[in-house]
């Protein structure tokens, strides 16, 4: 049917509506005759594009376009142009901007003699168009000096060269001169001198006659109020007192006459405007500036001023004025940290669908959140969840009942490093945020009752920096209470000796763990799901372990044991295990439509000391959404086990992912994406309910699952819809049939998924 349907898209004219005399843009190139020069780095430059490509093969945006009727009043053709686009005719003026464009970049790399040439090449009423870049000798800088009269400033030049852009022998780039204008500018900016720009920063260069040679000067211009203003030389400011003003209007002016405020304080010398009550306390205003009476002005801290107001939840939004002041022969600067209220109490509602092998359900939740408990910015949430589930296909006498869960969850997250004994400016430095959780859930089946209580305390911070991020999970008690499990289902599944991995999992277990996660992001705040960002990657790094202190204090204590010879504690017993996962993922830009992304993870967990079996909830699974797509969620491995219809069996100790994904602009806010995904888990030991699941280093590349696929996905800015279809490639599991590939059937090796967000 798709075939069908891309023949008869084809077949349509892709010239339809491209009036005579006018060519349809069908293809620009960028050719350049020297190798250090690269195309994409002028493809910016090019005015005028051909009509977009999906997966930079097929113009089907066109194609759409061109299948309406020229009618315009009939419904039809009207949305099929809207779906589509409209064919891009050759526009000589675009080509002739373009070509000066290229020239001028190119020449600003230094090779100032460069020229592009506009070749074109017709067919019938289609042209391609390449511009022709030819780059001549570069420019090279023969000497560097220096013309700054400003001793104090050439004082701080001097000692902030370990990074410049400027050398004698470089290529005479305009772009690197220009850096190095804006690198000096930062620096001064970080040293007092509040009103420094780049534009006070001049070259001039001169060439010697002949050559490709060129003499180049730095200048420094005096510092000018006006343009009829005497010249002055440039001042460096001081900060002279530091206010805050706590019910900023940001539709209002911000002449601070016009802000309403009903009363003040003065807190540590610090005044503190207000409208009506103080809703924070004074000394978190203080603790999160980093603007210092009597310090020179450093916009380094103003950046860290607005990063620390900007974490508190209980504010909207940060805006900072200053105000110049004059005391003798000083400039200072009078500094007032306006800050808009946020709303400090809201409550929300979720609701959700369930689909468990064919068992449908639903689960609604409600909460309710604080974000100023305090008066610190402590946010406080509380949320309480249900759940229903119709179960059926039992075999056995069990209770007549469906699968019912009711929990409820309460967090506080202190924007503060809440721990004793740490110097103020250790907290100050790492500005981590605290999180206190609890958490119940009471889960009733037909098989058993469950019972989850867990408590937990981390700390999160970013160490001043945007992409990098870190977590500690400082203590994590979870409690697993069975407080009733079927006679039936315990003789069934818990009492044969071959399902100890699925007895280990349904008897009482404490875990305490702790744990430490490291996320970096090079694209830093901005939105992955947007795949025009620009080239990124991601690294996450994450590590824990569990029961290691329990166990030290049962050896030093002689603590009781159980008859598996596991220690106990109030005669439960406790898990013990070391887990350790990694990830990397890499986006490329194509074009503007166009992008590569790339992923591989791996993780490994290993039991020892108090267990033998690691709990299911820290087990790795394969097949799913997020893994390779072919396999439903849950349904691979592990190593070449076909399963047994029982997912506990489906879990391992390690766990191997790659994939690689074509993602392409469509139409609207909808992509596409054609993908590649490899992978599995395996278990540590030859268990007896998973046959072929052990990890051997000799064969485990022959149990490597390849799955092969496409994807639509709604782009609605704020979060994505997601929809795969996966096929199967290879299959471990299936024996001398292990590569469906060859001999694809759709209903047993497809799998569809839905998912938020895109997998890496």
């Amino acid at each position: 049917m798709c075939a069908v349907a891309l023949a008869v898209l084809a077949s349509c004219s892709a010239t339809k509506y491209v009036p005579e005399g006018a060519y349809l843009l069908d293809e620009v190139r960028i050719r350049i005759d020297n190798k250090e020069v690269k195309p994409s780095e002028l493809s910016l430059y090019v005015r005028q594009k051909p009509n977009a490509k999906w997966f930079s093969l097929m113009k089907m945006q066109l194609y759409v376009y061109n299948l309406s009727g020229r009618d315009s009043t009939r419904w039809i053709n009207r949305t099929l142009r809207r779906m589509g686009d409209a064919p891009v005719i050759y526009d000589a003026e675009e080509t002739e901007r373009s070509r000066e464009e290229i020239a001028k970049a190119v020449q600003n790399m230094g090779y100032m003699g460069a020229t592009v040439d506009c070749v074109r090449e017709v067919s019938r009423k289609k042209m391609k168009l390449t511009y022709q870049v030819t780059t001549g000798n570069p420019y090279i800088v023969q000497s560097l000096s220096y013309d700054i009269p400003d001793r104090k400033i050439w004082q701080y030049m001097q000692a902030d060269t370990a990074g410049t852009y400027l050398s004698e022998g470089m290529c005479f780039d305009v772009n690197l001169l220009d850096m190095e204008r804006q690198r000096i500018t930062d620096n001064l900016l970080n040293r007092g001198y509040y009103k420094f720009n780049k534009d006070y920063i001049t070259y001039t260069a001169d060439t010697v006659r002949n050559t490709f040679l060129v003499d180049l000067t730095m200048h420094l211009a005096p510092y000018k109020a006006g343009r009829d203003m005497p010249s002055q030389p440039h001042r460096q400011y001081y900060i002279d007192k530091v206010g805050f003003i706590t019910d900023y209007d940001v539709l209002q002016s911000s002449a601070l006459s016009s802000i309403e405020v009903n009363d003040s304080i003065h807190f540590k010398g610090y005044p503190i405007y207000y409208k009506d009550e103080l809703y924070l306390r004074p000394q978190v205003l203080i603790d999160n500036s980093r603007l210092t009476p009597g310090k020179l002005y450093d916009e380094r801290d103003v950046q860290r001023t607005y990063s620390n107001f900007g974490r508190l939840q209980a504010l909207k939004y940060t805006n900072i004025r200053f105000f110049e002041t004059q005391r003798n022969d000083s400039a200072l600067l009078s500094a007032y940290v306006m800050l808009t209220k946020n709303k400090q109490q809201s409550i929300s509602l979720e609701l959700e669908g369930t689909n468990s092998a064919g068992d449908l359900g639903a689960a609604a939740s409600v909460s309710f959140q604080h974000r100023n408990l305090f008066h610190g910015s402590e946010s406080f949430m509380i949320k309480l969840r249900g759940a229903y589930e119709a179960v059926s296909g039992l075999q056995g006498n069990y209770r007549d009942e469906d699968y019912t869960e009711l929990g409820a969850e309460a967090t506080i997250n202190f924007p503060r490093f809440m721990f004793p004994f740490l110097s103020e400016s250790f907290r100050h430095k790492i500005r981590a945020g605290t999180e206190f959780g609890l958490q119940y859930s009471y889960q009733f089946r037909p098989e058993f009752t469950r019972i989850v209580a867990s408590a937990n305390w981390s700390y999160k911070w970013g160490m001043q920096r945007k992409n990098a991020q870190h977590r500690i999970d400082l203590l994590d008690i979870n409690y697993l209470y069975m407080p009733w499990i079927s006679p039936d289902f315990e003789k069934l599944y818990l009492e044969q000796d071959e399902n100890y991995i699925l007895k280990y999992n349904y008897d009482d277990r404490l875990i305490v763990r702790t744990g430490y996660s490291y996320v970096y992001n090079s694209a830093g705040q901005a939105l992955m799901n947007n795949t025009l960002m620009g080239n990124s990657y991601s690294f996450r790094f994450n590590i824990e372990s569990a029961g290691n202190l329990l166990y030290a204090l049962g050896k030093v204590t002689g603590m009781k044991k159980n008859e598996a010879g596991e220690y106990t504690l109030l005669n439960i017993p406790f898990a013990q295990y070391v887990k350790g996962d990694i990830d990397f993922a890499k986006n490329i830009v194509i074009d503007d439509r166009n992008s590569l992304a790339f992923h591989v993870g791996g993780g490994i967990v290993i039991p020892y000391g108090n267990a033998t079996i690691v709990p299911l909830e820290k087990r790795y699974f394969s097949g799913g959404a997020n893994s390779v797509r072919g396999w439903s969620v849950r349904d691979l491995g592990p190593g070449s086990f076909p399963g047994d219809n029982n997912f506990l069996n489906q879990t391992g100790d390690i766990k191997l992912d790659a994939s690689i994904e074509y993602r392409t602009r469509l139409f609207w806010k909808f992509r596409g994406a054609a993908f590649i995904d490899a992978g599995n888990i395996w278990t540590l030991r030859d268990y007896v309910d998973q046959p072929g699941g052990k990890f051997d280093l000799k064969t485990f590349y022959k149990q490597i699952a390849v799955a092969y696929g496409i994807g639509v996905r709604l782009d609605l800015d704020f979060f994505v819809l997601r929809f795969d279809g996966g096929m199967k490639a290879i299959n471990p599991a299936r024996g001398a049939e292990r590569y469906p590939i060859i001999h694809p059937k759709f209903k047993r090796d497809f799998a569809f998924h839905f998912a938020v967000g895109y997998p890496f």
